[in-house]
This record gives C-alpha cells, structure tokens and sequence, in this order.
C-alpha cells in the first residue's frame, strides 16, 4: 500500500518506480529470472512462479539501462523477502523485497535511476 499524504503525494523516504527491470533471485537452491513490476533504492517487487515464504534471505542481481559509459548499470546485493501474494490471475506469487544487504554505491546507482523518472521537485518558496 502506499503511504500518501492528504493531498495525495507520495510520503516514501525512497520513492518507487513502475518500471520493467531483468532481475534474478536466488533461494534455498532455486534461481528465478524475472523482471521488477517496481524498484526504489530499497527494495523490489516483482513475480516468479514458485512459493518463497517471508522472511527468506534471497541473493539479488538487477540490470538497468544506463545512461552513461562510466557505469555498467548492474547491481548485486542480498535481501529479504518481506511480503508474499498469491497471484490469482496469472498463476505464481508476487514478492516484496528489502535490499538489506547493499553496497552504498549501489545502493545510489539504483537511486539515479530512480531519480531519473520522477517529476521534478517544485520550486521551494
């Protein structure tokens, strides 16, 4: 659920980002190639096919576009999966997860991707 304020702005610390991302999970002997269905510099949410109960400690790697060649747009960290969602359309499971382990640098790679779809900010009076 997002977290809004009355006049409906977006109240996150880290704001999120709609975007399809190449990403892969890896649990318990399992890998999982799939895409982001939203990414903030935090965390990910995204689908795969097999259960993955909360709490489970998951190895990460993400892919994004880059918009320079003085970074390879590639991420590695570990996380957690905080939120599991049956999908009851599709089939599978949605998963939230909370990069807990992540490199400062990589940390503010994810962050200047994310900054680059978002409005800009209004002019401080």
């Amino acid at each position: 659920m997002k977290k809004r304020s009355k006049a409906g702005a977006e109240r996150r610390r880290y704001p999120r980002i709609k975007k399809k991302l190449d990403f892969r999970v890896a649990a318990d002997g399992y890998r999982f190639v799939t895409t982001t269905k939203d990414i903030s510099c935090i965390g990910a949410y995204c689908h795969i096919d097999k259960y993955i109960p909360p709490f489970t400690k998951v190895a990460l790697g993400l892919a994004m576009p880059v918009k320079n060649s003085h970074s390879d747009g590639k991420v590695s960290c570990q996380g957690v999966i905080v939120r599991t969602e049956d999908e009851r359309q599709g089939g599978g499971f949605n998963i939230a997860i909370f990069f807990n382990q992540i490199n400062e640098s990589q940390r503010k790679k994810i962050a200047s991707y994310v900054n680059r779809f978002l409005p800009p900010a209004p002019p401080k009076k």
